[in-house]
């Protein structure tokens, strides 16, 4: 089938992206790598001074029967052993005197190769000319976004609560950041739309929205396919870019059950096929993008490592050289040692090896998510004043507190729930265990003029607090949950 080009959406750039042009010294870097030319023109190291000759690491092997945590034993049976040379090229290798020496800001091209053989297969991609480059994780990824795209004083649309970091940036940017409501399942499309056929005349209208549409972060919530292309044909309608920030994506680990019987009958059914799998895996914005009006931001940090650094951003060609310019003269380049080794392991575990890892990960998640949700039903009080919606995706968990429920909430708190928050925050820390309070990731932002105040008043008393199920071993886990349990206890006067 014959796909469409792109849309031109470049008239989205920021003042600054507009003005960049590409650096001289970098329009002929791709002359180095010909045999037949004197290259003196750039200050690139002799290779022969970098003073490692070879990198070499073991991983599991492929099907990974023994699950994604058991440590390879050396065995041929169980052990996958990347070894790359400095000046060396095999297979899709990629060699380690170049990956060390300067150039190649897209990401090394056997990289980049895989990734493209990945997005193909998880994807469904509906227009021609799209492509994608490396980053250095999704944090960067969405802070070189703002740069191309933002001025100061631009908007952006973000969920109303939305990852601290990511809002950080906007505010040091002088972007504003405009709440949408959201609901357990995520951004509301018929929400949205009205805050945008309401916008305030003369208020500058959005360019981006920024979502972390699946475990989203806080809050655990995750979009489904039916309201990602709502939302797309909003931004469609009122003409912005979505920005969807997926470093969860593969941690799909669908609705809990709360019937033992029933779970078993799941945990011993035989593992997904391939084919199942990405079947089970809810339709990306890029998988609704007709237009190249989606960037989405990609990283290996929950699926390999947070240490890696290293992610990618797909979307139209017609932007990604606006990141490929801006990123010449920050970033450079992700790191080489962490290209070859990521690239080394991917290529030989194949797209199929790479889909077991997937699901293998899925497994170990589905666990703990349930494991966490089963304590909380155990040591949480059984009142309706604190509410557990069992996440679908994610390492998050969100306990929702009436704050107005609280024995002092007019007395000793002024009817404040941000007082009883902080409260709650400090008696969980003295009993030993961490959760963070909601407040801390509000989107809090309004233009000039001002937006009406469509705020949702029947929530105004409502706090929660997110917690994660992937940093500690079960048993530790479970002893969070029940200090943190017996913390709400006490705080709030309850017996049961």
């Amino acid at each position: 089938m014959t796909f469409p080009e792109s849309k031109d959406f470049s008239y989205f750039f920021s003042q600054e992206t507009k003005s960049r042009r590409p650096s001289p010294l970098k329009t002929c870097i791709h002359h180095f790598s010909n045999p037949n030319l004197i290259f003196l023109g750039g200050g690139l190291p002799l290779s022969d001074y970098f003073p490692w000759d070879n990198l070499s690491a073991e991983s599991p092997l492929p099907p990974f029967s023994k699950g994604i945590g058991a440590p390879p034993t050396g065995s041929k049976d169980d052990t996958l052993n990347v070894a790359v040379k400095k000046n060396e090229k095999t297979g899709n290798d990629i060699p380690l005197a170049r990956a060390l020496q300067y150039g190649y800001t897209h990401g090394q091209p056997e990289l980049l190769d895989f990734l493209r053989g990945h997005t193909t297969e998880i994807h469904d991609m509906k227009y021609s000319d799209w492509d994608l480059i490396a980053s250095i994780g999704n944090t960067n990824s969405w802070e070189s976004t703002l740069r191309i795209f933002c001025d100061r004083g631009d908007v952006v649309l973000a969920e109303e609560y939305s990852f601290s970091s990511s809002l950080a940036a906007c505010e040091a940017q002088g972007v504003i950041t405009i709440p949408v409501p959201v609901d357990a399942f995520g951004i509301v499309p018929e929400k949205l739309e009205e805050l945008l056929d309401n916008w305030t005349p003369g208020a500058p209208k959005p360019k981006l929205l920024y979502t972390i549409p699946t475990g989203q972060n806080p809050t655990g919530t995750s979009l489904s396919s039916e309201r990602k292309e709502a939302i797309y044909r909003v931004a469609q309608k009122h003409d912005f870019l979505i920005v969807e920030d997926e470093p969860y994506y593969f941690l799909q680990v669908g609705n809990y059950i709360e019937d033992l019987k029933k779970r078993e009958q799941v945990y011993s059914a035989p593992r997904p096929t391939h084919e199942e799998f990405k079947k089970s895996l809810v339709k990306s914005f890029l998988s609704c993008d007709t237009d190249g009006r989606v960037l989405r931001l990609d990283s290996f940090s929950k699926i390999l490592g947070p240490g890696t650094r290293l992610g990618w951003i797909t979307g139209s060609k017609k932007l990604l050289k606006a990141y490929v310019s801006l990123h010449e003269v920050t970033i450079q380049c992700p790191s080489g040692f962490t290209q070859v080794l990521v690239a080394g392991t991917l290529h030989r575990w194949g797209q199929s090896g790479y889909l077991d890892w997937l699901i293998g990960l899925r497994h170990e998640y589905v666990s703990k998510r349930d494991h966490t949700i089963d304590s909380l039903a155990k040591y949480l009080p059984k009142t309706e004043v604190f509410t557990v919606v069992p996440p679908v995706a994610g390492m998050f968990f969100t306990i929702t507190i009436d704050a107005s429920a609280h024995p002092q909430f007019k007395s000793k708190y002024n009817s404040d729930p941000a007082q009883v928050e902080n409260a709650i925050y400090e008696k969980v820390v003295s009993r030993g265990v961490l959760v963070v309070p909601g407040g801390w990731f509000r989107t809090l932002g309004q233009t000039n003029p001002p937006l009406p105040d469509k705020s949702d008043k029947s929530k105004a008393n409502e706090i929660f607090f997110r917690g994660t199920y992937a940093a500690v071993a079960p048993e530790k886990l479970e002893e969070g949950l029940k200090r943190l349990s017996n913390a709400l206890k006490e705080e709030f006067g309850l017996t049961n």
